[in-house]
Order: C-alpha cells, then sequence, then structure tokens
C-alpha cells in the first residue's frame, strides 16, 4: 500500500544546532533532516523544506503565521515541523487555532543531532508515524508520546512533555 505524501517543514531548534568545539557556542549551518532520513532509511514519500532556521527563543508572532500559511499552502495533508522544545507549544497552539482539515506534528530535540546522543532521530521517526495515523488535528510528538495542542506543556525541570487538564 502506497503512504500518502508527507511535507517536513524545518525550522532550526535543537535539531539541527551544530556545535563550535573551539568556542563551546552553539549554531545553525544546515539542516540534518535528509541525513536522519537517509540512516534512518525512510522510504516514505517526504517533500523537505527550510522555513528558517533558528533557536525557538527568537521565533516571532510573524514567523508563526509564516509556518502557518505554509501549512495551509501545502497541498499535502500531512505535516510534520521539526521545532525548538522551548516555543514549541506556543507554536502548536496558534496552528491548532487556525489550521483545520490536515494533522500536523511538531518534534524537536532535547540533544542537538550532531552530539551522536540526541533523541531526534527517534522523534523524528516517531513524528512521522504519528502523522501517518493521528486523525486531523495539530499535535506534539516527543519522546514516543503524542500530545494535543490543547493539552500539552513542556517541564522544564525534568526536560519533558506532558499532558495537562484543558
Amino acid at each position: 500500500m502506497e503512504s500518502e505524501p508527507i511535507r517536513v517543514f524545518v525550522t532550526g531548534g535543537t535539531f539541527d544546532k551544530e556545535y563550535n568545539e573551539l568556542t563551546g557556542q552553539l549554531f545553525f549551518q544546515d539542516t540534518h533532516v535528509p541525513e536522519m532520513l537517509r540512516l534512518g532509511r525512510c522510504l516514505l514519500d517526504l517533500e523537505v523544506r527550510a522555513l528558517m532556521m533558528i533557536d525557538s527563543l527568537e521565533m516571532t508572532g510573524d514567523d508563526r503565521r509564516a509556518i502557518a500559511a505554509q501549512c495551509r499552502e501545502a497541498r499535502e495533508s500531512r505535516i510534520v515541523i521539526t521545532h525548538g522544545t522551548d516555543t514549541m507549544v506556543e507554536t502548536a497552539v496558534h496552528l491548532g487555532r487556525e489550521i483545520q482539515g490536515k494533522t500536523i506534528v511538531l518534534t524537536g530535540a532535547m540533544v542537538p543531532y550532531k552530539f551522536g546522543s540526541s533523541d531526534g532521530m527517534f522523534n523524528l521517526g516517531s513524528a512521522l508515524a504519528l502523522v501517518q495515523t493521528l486523525p486531523p488535528g495539530v499535535y506534539i510528538g516527543m519522546n514516543g508520546r503524542w500530545f494535543a495542542w490543547n493539552r500539552v506543556r513542556k517541564n522544564r525541570e525534568k526536560g519533558i512533555f506532558e499532558a495537562v487538564a484543558e
């Protein structure tokens, strides 16, 4: 059975950060998503597009409106968005209020992919599975779990996402 095409939008976040060994700083160069998909032997019909490469703490309302516009304009009804975890909930809320009729899963990583011990590969694979199985709506997919856009928060003390009451 052929799978429906999936759009992957890249926005940056820890997922795509590089590490400068000399200065100890994290920075953006290019997305690691195509490499991750290749290493994961992904066989899905995907189109990957980088919308921006920023830390989510720097994401603005204009950036969120641009992401929503790209989601609306995408011909695919299933969309995965790689995003920084610090403001992933805010973007999910914006999309949840703005987008209907599509299944959108936001995912990210707590540890940069280039560190080798990243949760990014697992989260990306999980998000790709979730976007194929969840009904239309906006979700966050992290660490093997999924959360509806209006019932999730990031627990900064534990470094995890968790469900909250509506």
